[in-house]
């Protein structure tokens, strides 16, 4: 047997010497316990938190002997001070709460003192609890990205409220509007978001301590206190469902994939944009790559990113349904969802913060947008009206009339940017309806005009520069409240866990 082994086997791990007369086989060690232990480093810090809040609500209920606590927390407070890369994980031992068990017996050799702290309790509500508070955090983190990201857009569109540029439907021009309008696209989702990401974090935070594996304890094990000094805004009641929660882990994914969906559309345009063809954007030198057979290429190399980042959501998202598709009570649900939420998570961080960084520092070219928006005979649907109120004709006719001039002026080489005139139009009627309709040039052109077509959008959500402001107002307020949270919150968990850790001391210096 090889001195791990030994090792392992002296310390009483995974049942060898009680239940299991068999240490674990290497086929065993090298799949599943690797797996488990490789997450030791993400998850470590979180575990550590469970296990001196555990540890400190069975001294309030006076649930460990006198003689035990001051090494057992001694112990656990030595364990927290290890940075997580620097701690010896070992598949021999198992999974990462018994390697941290088999440390914790290391440095409290005498009297059995460590043991308690197995009192009623699984192990999988310790590395259950570490997950949880893991996962907390990233998505804690998640959404001040998320937050910062939704600030950038409306102070570019705070910028942009008359800067003219065409809008496209199938990639082709469809009518003119602002950058202002267009970014704000974007900003309603990600709002929308807020709101799923902070209902999502109230559902996450719940606590499972104290439930006892499946139907809860016979030990006056006191939840609520346990909860309060993780942090935890309430408590998982059914003690099954606490320890076996598979909706939540769905919840969090899903999120990330909606947000990085609408990531997805705005690096896609902007893709498209910072394209020579369209030439809209200039993406800063930090944020590009260059080819390196083509020394003259700069490519978007951050946007390319940020669209793998979305696809790669998904994957993630299906991992976690489907590792929780399973009879209930299985751990799968949990070991394949311990590093893979959090690290979906962190990746989405990173894409969120690169867009934000990306949007910061492009150089928009407001004049060739502006150009372009007068091109494709973009004013033709603003036309129409025109056409149904100063030649009474009803829509579908004046759509025929307008479709049969354009033609009609790309036949004749007509460049696209320039307006469609009168004559046109009454070249056109003639054609189709047997008469003219001699309207004034000057109105016909000005039916036409972009940033008149821009400024007669004033109804809610618009395009006008006063709806877009009217936008603004509200979009800004609701992420102030949205940012005013995650301020507060973050503040809050770092109040709980200097809380709890000067509690630990104390017992420890007791």
């Amino acid at each position: 047997m090889s001195e791990r082994r030994q090792r392992a086997a002296q310390a009483g791990h995974m049942g060898y010497g009680s239940r299991l007369e068999e240490q674990p086989a290497d086929e065993l060690l090298a799949s599943a316990f690797a797996h488990e232990v490789a997450d030791g480093v993400l998850l470590y810090h979180g575990v550590s938190l469970a296990d001196l809040a555990y540890c400190v609500m069975l001294c309030e209920c006076g649930l460990i002997p006198r003689h035990a606590r001051q090494p057992l927390m001694r112990g656990l407070l030595e364990l927290h001070q290890i940075p997580a890369e620097q701690f010896p994980f070992d598949p021999i031992y198992g999974d990462v709460y018994a390697n941290r068990e088999q440390a914790l017996r290391e440095r409290v050799p005498e009297g059995g003192a460590d043991g308690w702290l197995r009192l009623g309790r699984a192990r999988r509500e310790s590395s259950t609890v570490g997950y949880l508070v893991t996962t907390r955090a990233h998505l804690l983190r998640l959404i001040e990205a998320h937050a910062a990201l939704i600030k950038t857009l409306l102070q570019l569109a705070a910028q942009h409220r008359t800067t003219l540029m065409p809008d496209y439907t199938y990639l082709q021009k469809a009518h003119p509007t602002t950058l202002a309008h267009y970014l704000l696209t974007f900003a309603a989702p990600l709002l929308r978001d807020a709101e799923r990401l902070r209902a999502t974090y109230t559902r996450l935070n719940q606590s499972p301590i104290g439930s006892g594996s499946v139907n809860g304890s016979r030990l006056p094990l006191d939840r609520a206190r346990a909860a309060e000094l993780l942090g935890f805004e309430g408590i998982a009641a059914h003690t099954r469902d606490a320890m076996w929660q598979a909706d939540v882990a769905i919840e969090v994914a899903a999120n990330i994939v909606i947000l990085m969906t609408t990531l997805d559309r705005l690096a896609e345009d902007l893709f498209i944009f910072a394209a020579e063809e369209f030439g809209y954007l200039t993406l800063a030198d930090a944020h590009s790559r260059t080819s390196v057979i083509m020394p003259q290429k700069k490519n978007p190399y951050s946007l390319a990113y940020v669209r793998g980042a979305a696809r790669a959501s998904g994957a993630a998202l299906y991992t976690v349904i489907a590792t929780n598709q399973t009879p209930s009570g299985q751990p799968d649900n949990r070991i394949f969802a311990y590093g893979e939420l959090p690290r979906t998570l962190e990746r989405a961080t990173r894409a969120v913060r690169l867009l934000t960084g990306v949007l910061e520092r492009a150089e928009w070219h407001t004049a060739r947008m502006a150009e372009r928006a007068a091109e494709g005979f973009s004013g033709a649907t603003d036309l129409g009206d025109y056409l149904c109120e100063a030649a009474n004709l009803d829509p579908h006719t004046a759509h025929r009339v307008i479709g049969y001039a354009v033609r009609a002026a790309l036949e004749a080489g007509q460049a696209s940017n320039q307006p469609l005139t009168s004559a046109a139009l009454d070249q056109a009627a003639q054609a189709l309806l047997g008469r003219t309709l001699q309207l004034p040039e000057a109105e016909v052109r000005q039916a036409q005009a972009p940033m008149a077509i821009v400024e007669s959008r004033r109804g809610l959500g618009g395009a006008s520069p006063e709806s877009v402001t009217a936008l603004l107002e509200d979009y800004r307020a609701r992420y102030q409240d949205y940012q005013w949270w995650e301020d507060q919150e973050q503040v809050r968990l770092e109040m709980v866990e200097q809380t709890l850790l000067t509690l630990a001391r104390a017992i420890a210096e007791s």
